[in-house]
């Protein structure tokens, strides 16, 4: 099977340019000018820009939280991800036990015969002795090259600084890269406790007790930590800005550090929080002030932040009410468990799908990022840092044909009725967009035609990946 793609504008992470696309099977066969191609299957892309696939980084499928499960499972998720123009996600695999092998095991059933993309996982480590750390060697062997740490949620996910400082030694020893998880746990737990004393109960409490110091002071010590191990570190969801002056103090000593952001914490602040649907807004870590998104922005544009990620980790705001997915109706407790009481709010929000449109208006056309900026944050640099390049995030000869067709001059009202999440809300309700994918293919195959679904469960392949690059 070939398909030619013609007269698109080709954008990559480094270059824009005119240029026909030969897909062969599951691979960009050639890319090259005015190509012929008899036999080829024709798609005139004039007028549209061509892009790798998005690549997120951050991802929470069918996650048990507080009681219930984030909505979007490993189908549903990925369709909403492909429909946003994202075509590989990587997930987290939680530590339920002492052997390593069988959570990723049990992670596998969860998601093998559901994927609609391709996917990878990270692996969390939140119990470390000696019978775990004998079985990170194992973990390349299993396709994943990704810790993941945490300076929170005590004594449930949060290690101590020692046993980071142990898992940044054994990651470097294995040529592992560690996730770090950046707020203060015990300060956390001090200004729970005290709001809850006092009847402080309601979601913009969830901000006020995990401040942004203790983010910026983690991101430090964590960066102190890993410069001590001689090892690698990649902060996830940065959320404040003093965390990018942070990352660019050690960067600028040409430390191994590199920062991932989310959507939320470039648009939204803490007084999202306080509205009355506020609940839909509480993620960890909180949305900050309207001067750490300008913060985040810079870093973005001046290259101090490497990634856009989103932790997409959707949950019903109200799921006591179904709502309609393909047909059948659908209700999955949310975010209603905490009315009374911020800490049994699930954490986390739908953007696997919203990720690249929403950025792509007010990034792009904003003018805050170009749009080889645009796919290096979203595509290239993901796929690079984690193991997945060049046959992700690639417009080259030999790397998969996860592309998308974009339509710069679609213009549409967003929300609910284009986002595909199993939820019953959109952060980015009645935001006006130009510029959408038009069509979207994982390894040759169109699985987004318009409005068109023409993926299926199971059609996603894991990814076995590789040591990845430090930017």
């Amino acid at each position: 099977m070939k398909t030619l793609l013609q007269n698109a504008t080709l954008i990559t992470a480094s270059e824009t340019f005119q240029a026909d696309l030969l897909i062969e099977g599951e691979k960009i066969a050639l890319i090259g000018q005015n190509l012929s191609v008899p036999d080829a299957e024709i798609v005139d892309a004039r007028g549209k820009y061509l892009f790798p696939g998005g690549v997120d980084p951050h991802t929470h499928f069918n996650l048990p939280m507080f009681g219930t499960v984030s909505s979007d499972d490993h189908y549903t998720g990925h369709k909403a991800a492909a429909f946003g123009g994202t075509t590989t996600v990587i997930d987290f695999v939680p530590q339920e036990n002492d052997r390593l092998q069988a959570d990723v095991e049990a992670w596998h059933a969860r998601a093998d015969a559901l994927a609609a993309v391709d996917f990878g996982f990270h692996m969390n480590l939140t119990h470390l002795d000696e019978a775990v750390a004998g079985q990170i060697a194992g973990l390349p062997g299993l396709g994943i090259t990704t810790l993941k740490v945490f300076t929170a949620y005590n004594n449930r996910l949060r290690l101590p600084d020692a046993q980071i400082f142990t898992a940044l030694r054994l990651a470097r020893q294995h040529s592992l890269l560690t996730l770090l998880h950046a707020e203060n746990g015990d300060v956390i737990e001090t200004l729970v406790a005290e709001a809850l004393a006092a009847g402080h109960t309601t979601p913009e409490w969830h901000a006020r007790t995990r401040p942004a110091w203790g983010a910026v002071e983690a991101a430090l010590r964590g960066i102190s930590l890993s410069a001590q191990a001689e090892a690698p570190l990649y902060i996830v969801h940065m959320n404040a800005g003093g965390e990018a002056d942070m990352l660019q103090y050690a960067r600028q000593r040409r430390l191994p550090v590199m920062g991932e952001t989310c959507p939320q914490y470039l648009f939204f602040s803490e007084a999202h929080l306080r509205r009355r649907d506020g609940a839909k807004w509480v993620c960890s870590p909180p949305m900050r002030s309207p001067a750490d998104n300008q913060r985040l922005w810079q870093a973005l544009a001046e290259g101090t932040i490497q990634t856009i990620g989103t932790d997409h980790c959707p949950f019903f705001y109200d799921g006591t009410k179904p709502i309609l997915y393909e047909g059948q109706p659908v209700a999955i407790p949310g975010k209603e468990l905490g009315k009374d009481d911020f800490t049994k709010i699930p954490n986390g929000l739908p953007g696997v799908g919203d990720r690249l449109p929403v950025l792509w208006t007010h990034g792009v056309r904003a003018g805050r990022i170009s749009p080889n900026q645009f796919v290096a944050l979203n595509s290239t640099n993901p796929a690079k840092i984690f193991g997945l390049y060049p046959r992700k995030g690639a417009l080259l000869p030999g790397a998969d044909a996860d592309l998308v067709i974009w339509d710069p001059e679609r213009r549409l009202t967003y929300g609910l009725a284009h986002a595909y999440h199993r939820t019953d809300y959109n952060l980015y309700e009645g935001w006006e967009l130009v510029g959408f994918p038009e069509k979207v293919y994982l390894r040759g195959r169109l699985i987004v035609d318009g409005e068109r679904w023409l993926g299926k469960p199971g059609m996603g392949q894991y990814l076995h990946r590789g040591p990845g690059m430090t930017l």
